[in-house]
């Protein structure tokens, strides 16, 4: 369960050099809280206003004593890394698709389940095109009228 978010405030994690504690809109009645290991990568003053896509059907859990309920997808390879961006007119908490796919999504205990291993499934064909846009099985990942795409258009990269 992919949804549109935009980050409402970042941190800096007190504990943990290389996480990033934020509040994240994903449509529901109270922010997401949400610990991104993206230090390396970003300052926190490119957060705050961010839009994302939110893996949104993850059981929360305490990263380094923070309360994470979540993850921001981004796309990566080598060095880089870089946030996977739903398209300008899709909607806070619009659920992302992808064609073929249209089913009820998984839900949080389905996904904690260690014997059906979901995320170990889909992980390895979550990738970025030639294009940079983020695809399943080569599929684009899609909400409001286009297609979810890595920035600065990070191709042929895995997204996790």
């Amino acid at each position: 369960d992919i949804r549109v978010g935009v980050i409402q405030q970042a941190w800096e994690h007190e504990e943990a050099d290389k996480l990033f504690c934020e509040k994240i809109d994903i449509g529901e009645e109270e922010p997401r809280s949400i610990a991104s290991g993206l230090r390396a990568y970003y300052k926190v003053e490119d957060l705050v206003g961010k839009r994302v896509c939110v893996l949104a059907n993850l059981k929360a859990r305490k990263l380094v004593g923070f309360p994470s309920h979540g993850m921001v997808l981004c796309a990566s390879n080598d060095d880089t890394v870089k946030f996977v961006e739903p398209p300008a007119d899709a909607s806070i908490g619009e659920r992302v698709m992808c064609a073929g796919y249209e089913g009820e999504a998984a839900t949080e205990n389905q996904v904690a389940n260690k014997k059906k291993k979901i995320l170990d499934t889909v992980f390895p064909d979550l990738k970025t095109d030639g294009n940079g846009v983020a695809c399943y099985k080569g599929v684009p990942l899609t909400a409001g009228t286009g297609s979810c795409v890595a920035e600065d258009g990070l191709s042929n990269a895995s997204i996790s």
